[in-house]
């Protein structure tokens, strides 16, 4: 019979959190309207929305490839985090999004569990209408990730 400890230690290599997808890629820009030419015009996509998350303090565009999203993250005041992160020196590609089936509160507790350190410690509310979670890239091999779900699905 297993010990109680080997039993959490199997925990631990096996996932039961059901991604099914990349949800989006997050782009960090200065100004949606000076690099959506780019996406538009250049790539051929088309922006399909645009909307303020108020919370979070910034303006979004999304835009499709296939299945994925992309969503440009502009910030619309000097304390958003988008913006102190490109106060860093840093742009382009910012967090990436998973879609989550099981839930995002279920996936929150596997992955805290396993010593993920978390952003967000329950879901909330983002862009596009989705529930969603992040977790700190400093426990994420260097990536900040978002956790998504569709509250309609």
């Amino acid at each position: 019979m297993r010990s109680q400890t080997q039993l959490l230690t199997y925990k631990h290599y096996f996932n039961t959190m059901k991604i099914s997808k990349i949800e989006h890629l997050g782009i960090a820009v200065q100004s949606i309207d000076e690099v959506l030419p780019y996406f538009e015009n250049v790539l051929g996509l088309k922006c399909y929305k645009t909307e303020v998350v108020e919370d979070q303090k910034v303006k979004t565009a999304f835009l499709k490839v296939g299945e994925v999203k992309l969503e440009l993250l502009e910030p619309t005041c000097p304390e958003s985090t988008i913006q102190k992160w490109l106060d860093k020196g840093n742009k382009g590609i910012h967090h990436m999004a998973f879609c989550i089936e099981d839930g995002v509160a279920n996936a929150l507790a596997e992955v805290s569990e396993k010593g993920i350190r978390l952003i967000d410690e329950a879901p909330r509310k983002g862009a596009d209408g989705l529930q969603i979670a992040f977790l700190h890239p400093k426990s994420t091999v260097g990536i900040l990730t978002e956790l998504c779900e569709d509250p309609n699905k």
